[in-house]
């Protein structure tokens, strides 16, 4: 267990860039088996929530703790915190720690990214992002990565981190700066990235064409878009049963008879492998994620592989 191989923030970064990640899930969701994970336990703190996200498959196991902090982007540290422990899928052996938080930021983003990959026009080039923290910035890079991204629009509550992740974008060449929600009606992609428990998002705001990823809300009770962002969209998940185990961005409208499950048109895999979503140019799409352990699995054993652990 002393040699047990460590995959830290800036190793995983270095050996498995965010492209070669959606490649992966890719590879993954278009496989004829997804690896197994049940749904994941959550437990709460008196400071927010304790997750326990175990994933098994044919290259191996692994298991994620999770903690879910509200109050820590204020002290300067992350939401999400958290540990990964790989296993080798035949003698089920420790192969590798990796740094759980940054594997739950590239593989969000990831997802994300791969879902964009699929749904958005081709051209689709003005990003509106909601938030601007850890998932916002990598959420740019994910977009970056896969669609020509030629202008950035920050939304967020706090004025600082904004202005940070703009400089971040013009960077990266973009032009970039900081916006309202009505943004999102010149946007052909929008992230949400946040941990409201209310709609930042609009749906009437959204014009024809656009593409949404929704990745803050994680419990059956928060939502970031509200009724008529879902009610307009062609909606794909990552699987229908955690989506409808966790997603309040659907679950609250179809509560309220808004939509039914049938406005769920395929999971990822079902696109991935080439079910039809988008019908035309001026479709509105929405990816709603809410993380699933196998995608853990699937982006900690991909950094094994190209580390040689």
């Amino acid at each position: 267990m002393n040699d047990l191989p460590s995959i830290d923030a800036e190793t995983l970064k270095r050996v498995l860039p965010l492209e070669a990640a959606i490649d992966a899930l890719q590879a993954a969701f278009g496989a004829d088996r997804l690896p197994s994970s049940p749904l994941r336990t959550r437990v709460g703190t008196t400071e927010g929530d304790l997750l326990l996200m175990p994933a098994h498959g044919p290259h191996g196991a692994g298991v994620k703790l999770v903690t879910l902090t509200p109050a820590n982007p204020e002290r300067g540290l992350p939401f999400v915190q958290a540990v990964y422990v790989l296993f080798d899928g035949r003698t089920q052996t420790p192969r590798a720690i990796v740094d759980g938080t940054a594997l739950t930021t590239l593989r969000t983003a990831a997802i994300s990214g791969l879902a964009t990959r699929f749904l958005a026009n081709p051209g689709a080039s003005a990003l509106v992002l909601f938030g601007a923290g850890t998932q916002a910035r990598a959420h740019l890079q994910a977009m970056l990565a896969v669609r020509p991204v030629s202008r950035v629009t920050v939304v967020s509550r706090g004025r600082e981190r904004a202005d940070v992740l703009v400089e971040l974008a013009r960077r990266a060449g973009v032009d970039a700066g900081v916006g309202s929600p009505e943004a999102v009606a010149g946007a052909d992609l929008v992230c949400t990235c946040t941990t409201s428990t209310e709609p930042v998002l609009e749906g009437r705001l959204l014009r024809p064409g656009a593409h949404v990823n929704a990745v803050g809300a994680y419990t059956p009770a928060m939502r970031e878009l509200d009724d008529e962002a879902v009610r307009r969209a062609r909606v794909v998940v990552e699987t229908r049963e955690v989506a409808m185990a966790e997603a309040g961005d659907l679950l609250i409208p179809m509560a309220e008879g808004i939509v039914g499950p049938e406005h769920v048109l395929a999971d990822l895999a079902e696109l991935v492998r080439g079910a039809p979503v988008r019908r035309g140019p001026h479709d509105i799409t929405v990816f709603k994620s809410v993380g699933a352990a196998f995608e853990d699995l699937v982006v900690a054993t991909a950094a094994a592989e190209r580390l040689g652990a």
